[in-house]
């Protein structure tokens, strides 16, 4: 059983890294300023890194672990709308990169010194005064991180102040359990990241948005805070899971440490989730929390009782091979994230939930057994939270119940 049990594991590895093989062809050192083009966008960011240095041109970190957190200002260049399909990072085929096709970076600027972070935080608040840190997944270079967090921030066009946290990922489908210690290695600093950002006293509010490995760097960072200081520090509002790769019995536990004075979460899911099912087949068959069925026990009941907000991506369709990064690949999906989750709104529209008004028009459209299962076309991202859950259900159930109707009218029975 436990060759069998290897095997497995091998093979899981192996049909990974060829989903992944297209990556293999970037090039290396994109990190060297190449400047910008006219009608390009910048994205000045703040990259915060418990990653060891690179004497490698253009890498600046590598995946080896650091003894330090450091800062460095990074911009990057992202090119004309025109040019460029929304919710992909448009890598550059050689270097330099032709900022007015590709992404490009502009300039990057140690700050070596805490003075100078909070300078730049000074300078880079909106008006809205909010920050959105944002901490990346499993198998992930430096710049891997810094392009698709720019990517997300220009595509959602987030009011904030963009932070990203990036941990020492060697970026290798085979150093899973590596890069998993690696967040392990990095709890304290983002926890120290995340209470100096809200001790900040022009900051108003906190949105933390963790995609993958990253929500169990961010989930226990937020339970050490808790249990430290008695709660998670009032000025983080919003934590927002996307394809979580958290076991689902450890984040119950990490949920009832953290106290009755938690922050709104809201999670990214989707069933059809290659790489989770992967972890979850190497991480002992449990099921991961980025993979759930919002509508199933015992995770409906639970869901409502914490008032966790799910949106389920099954349905929704991206270029995704894996369908691990539905969160930053959809339009609609990054769109919601800077219209809604990152501004600190909820994804209700007033008393009437939208998984309400989702279904709603999804029914509308069902009136024959031919177009029933527009329930699902019209409707790719189905949003539950504790408004609008049994609403939802309700109306499914009308949906049977009027598929069953045109079925006996049809055929007569």
């Amino acid at each position: 059983m436990q060759r069998a049990g290897g095997r497995l594991r091998v093979a899981a590895c192996l049909a990974l890294a060829l989903a992944l093989s297209a990556c293999a062809s970037r090039p290396v050192g994109v990190l060297i300023p190449s400047g910008t083009a006219p009608g390009a966008t910048e994205v000045d960011m703040l990259v915060a890194t418990t990653r060891a240095p690179s004497k490698q041109a253009g890498v600046l970190y590598g995946g080896e672990r650091g003894t330090e957190l450091t800062a460095a200002e990074i911009v990057v260049s992202i090119p004309p709308d025109k040019n460029r399909k929304i919710g992909q990072v448009q890598w550059p085929k050689r270097l330099p990169a032709d900022p007015s096709k590709e992404f490009s970076t502009v300039s990057v600027t140690p700050l070596a010194e805490r003075a100078e972070v909070e300078t730049w935080t000074r300078d880079s608040l909106p008006k809205s005064r909010r920050v959105l840190i944002f901490v990346h997944g499993f198998n992930n270079r430096y710049e891997d991180a810094v392009y698709r967090f720019a990517q997300i921030v220009h595509d959602s066009r987030a009011d904030v102040a963009p932070i990203i946290f990036t941990w020492p990922s060697r970026a290798s489908i085979f150093d899973y359990n590596y890069d998993k210690e690696s967040t392990n290695y990095s709890r304290d600093a983002l926890e120290t990241l995340l209470r100096r950002t809200a001790e900040d006293p022009r900051v108003s509010d906190v949105t933390i948005m963790a995609h993958s490995m990253g929500s169990w760097v961010t989930v226990e960072a937020l339970r050490q805070m808790a249990i430290r200081d008695g709660r998670v520090a009032p000025k983080i509002n919003n934590v927002i899971l996307a394809s979580p790769d958290l076991d689902v019995d450890v984040f119950g536990k990490q949920w009832e440490a953290m106290g009755p004075n938690k922050p709104k979460f809201t999670l990214f899911v989707s069933r059809d989730d290659r790489a989770l099912s992967i972890s979850r087949r190497i991480s002992g068959n449990v099921e991961r929390l980025g993979q759930i069925d919002p509508t199933q026990e015992p995770y409906r009941t639970n869901l409502e009782k914490a008032g966790i907000t799910v949106l389920d991506l099954t349905a929704l369709q991206t270029g995704d091979r894996l369908n691990h990064g539905k969160f930053a690949e959809s339009p609609e999906v990054v769109k919601l994230l800077g219209n809604r989750l990152i501004a600190g709104q909820t994804v209700t529209d007033s008393d009437v939930g939208l998984g309400e008004r989702v279904g709603a028009v999804a029914l509308g459209t069902a009136q024959t057994v031919g177009s029933a299962a527009s329930i699902a076309v019209s409707t790719p991202i189905l949003i539950f939270d504790p408004k609008t859950r049994e609403n939802y259900r309700g109306q499914v159930d009308r949906l049977g119940r009027s598929v069953g109707n045109t079925l006996e009218t049809a055929t007569g029975q």
